[in-house]
């Protein structure tokens, strides 16, 4: 199984951002524990802070992968073009969030992706990717 990781804007600041909602780890350094634990699956990674990017590696990814974890961070409540981009494609995507975001401010409530993700894994930390990631191997059973 090809799984992609993509990560939105300022992920790439885990490790220093906000450590008290975000922990101290780095994503590569977390990414680098995924891939050890589940060495049958192919994963890569990629963030990036720019709308256009991340809908472009979506539409790569329908092509040549299984499934997207994708946490698009702040663009999950602002950008409808990133929700019309995983609407698009034929692959299961996940919506991940390291934090709880019902537990955070009013706007981070509304997801403008929910609607076309095949689920949601919010508040667990790090682990959330790692919950996603189980729930692909789970459905490919």
């Amino acid at each position: 199984m090809k799984i992609l990781i993509l990560n939105g804007p300022n992920l790439n600041l885990l490790g220093e951002r906000e450590p008290s909602v975000y922990g101290d780890v780095s994503f590569d350094q977390y990414f680098t524990q995924l891939k050890d634990k589940f060495k049958s699956v192919e994963l890569n990674y990629k963030q990036s802070n720019h709308e256009g990017e991340l809908i472009d590696a979506l539409h790569i990814a329908s092509k040549k992968v299984d499934a997207v974890i994708l946490n698009a961070a702040a663009y999950t409540h602002t950008s409808i073009a990133i929700a019309d981009a995983v609407k698009a494609i034929q692959i299961p995507v996940i919506e991940v969030h390291i934090s709880n975001v019902h537990a955070r401010e009013a706007y981070r409530k509304h997801s403008y992706i929910a609607p076309f993700a095949k689920g949601i894994i919010s508040g667990f930390g790090l682990q959330s990717y790692e919950l996603a990631l189980q729930s692909c191997l789970y459905e490919q059973k």
